[in-house]
């Protein structure tokens, strides 16, 4: 009996090279590489996409094959765990898109920003945090970490290459996200990245804003990029995947601690990622136009005291923005004139397009109040006035403008 060869690999970390022979010129740009990396027709009988493949117990035909595998040293596939096609070809296009060595799929955005944390860092170790990050990866950092005797420092997400002062004998890791949760801070990534691999420590860097199109966190001195693919690499607002993209270096202890704790993503959740990373470019493209064009109507507006989008010449962060990204994706912060919360409320409640919830990339607009007062930052920053996180959705952006001028009415009565 012969093995077929499905192209996994015995961890779903390992890479192997996916895709259609065009994805291996360097003059093909990235969202034509979008849609052919990481789908093989020849292998599963011509079909366009990669199957899901739903498989847990696999069989040898032979004892010695069977002992290789409990060896480590079988090339196929030996568990359902690791392996299966559909996961391992949206690994290999996601790190071929953003310049990676390997990826891993993990079931959400959280555990992609939380298992190198676990990974890269020990007892005794200190790491830095950038202070504007997400909050939930804030949360692990102070209740986890801790207990794994690993420190932790939170900095000044503008502090460029000043993080040098917050740096100890001890520290082993940075953790960037840029542009910062809530407030938005574009953070220069390269200085950063210098400064920390001159103390012989790592950098990782939450890439969930641009993805890979818009910043290729390895051409700007990443080691490790994290993604919450539930977001835009999803775009749907139907699946819950996060995503890991190692250096050569980083990618042994990562690719351990994600084997042993059995942490990959299901197969079906991976088919549903590489259906969006298919459309991505084009959703990005109008997002961002939408966006642009919505936060320099919103910039004339007298209930609105600052806008907070990269993209925007006037906003903080242009510069840096300008110098290292490629685009601007849909989501991005505004800050209002003081007014009461009850007519924050008020504006909120009635809008008609613009939904409420926690998360964004998908093709839906939503509008959130995000009060950074109450945030767990270890400085405080002062707005000015109320903020508001919106998320530009795939909708008509005259029909958007309008049911935010219907809030502003609501605002100012």
């Amino acid at each position: 009996m012969e093995l077929l060869p499905l192209g996994g690999q015995r961890r779903g970390g390992s890479r192997k090279r996916g895709g259609t022979p065009m994805t291996d010129d360097p003059k093909i740009k990235p969202a034509t590489q979008a849609g052919h990396l990481g789908r093989d027709p020849q292998r599963f009988l011509g079909a366009v996409n990669t199957p899901v493949f739903r498989a847990t117990t696999m069989l040898f035909p032979t004892v010695e094959l069977l002992e290789q595998a409990e060896r480590g040293e079988y090339d196929g596939i030996s568990y359902g765990l690791h392996g299966l096609p559909t996961v391992t070809d949206l690994q290999e296009a996601v790190a071929t898109l953003e310049g990676g060595y390997r990826a891993f799929a993990v079931p959400s955005g959280l555990t992609a920003t939380t298992l190198p944390l676990l990974a890269l860092t020990g007892v005794g170790d200190h790491v830095l945090v950038t202070d504007s990050v997400y909050g939930p990866t804030r949360v692990f950092c102070d209740n986890h970490l801790p207990r794994c005797g690993v420190e932790v420092g939170y900095y000044d997400p503008l502090a460029g290459a000043a993080i040098e002062r917050e740096f100890r004998p001890n520290t082993r890791l940075v953790f960037t996200e840029s542009p910062g949760s809530l407030t938005f801070e574009v953070q220069d990534i390269p200085a950063i990245a210098d400064v920390t691999h001159r103390h012989g420590a790592l950098v990782v860097t939450d890439n969930s804003w641009a993805t890979p199109f818009f910043f290729r966190s390895f051409d700007h001195g990443a080691d490790v990029s994290v993604h919450a693919a539930t977001k835009y690499i999803g775009g749907h607002s139907d699946v819950l995947l996060g995503l890991i993209v190692a250096n050569e270096a980083t990618h042994p202890k990562l690719d351990r601690l994600w084997t042993d704790m059995g942490v990959t993503a299901s197969p079906d959740d991976c088919f549903l990622g590489l259906r969006g990373l298919r459309t991505l470019p084009t959703r990005l493209a109008r997002h961002q136009a939408s966006a642009l064009a919505i936060a320099e109507w919103l910039r004339t507006r007298p209930e609105v005291r600052e806008v907070i989008y990269p993209a925007l010449p006037e906003s903080r962060g242009h510069a840096l923005w300008k110098r290292d990204f490629t685009g601007a994706s849909g989501l991005f912060g505004i800050v209002l004139q003081p007014v009461a919360k009850a007519r924050i409320d008020a504006m909120l409640d009635g809008m008609r397009l613009f939904g409420m919830g926690w998360s964004w990339g998908g093709f839906e607009s939503l509008m959130i109040p995000t009060y950074p007062e109450r945030t767990r930052t270890a400085t405080k920053w002062d707005a000015g006035g109320p903020c508001l996180r919106l998320h530009i959705g795939l909708e008509d952006p005259g029909d958007l403008v309008a049911d935010l001028a219907d809030g502003f009415t609501r605002l100012a009565r």
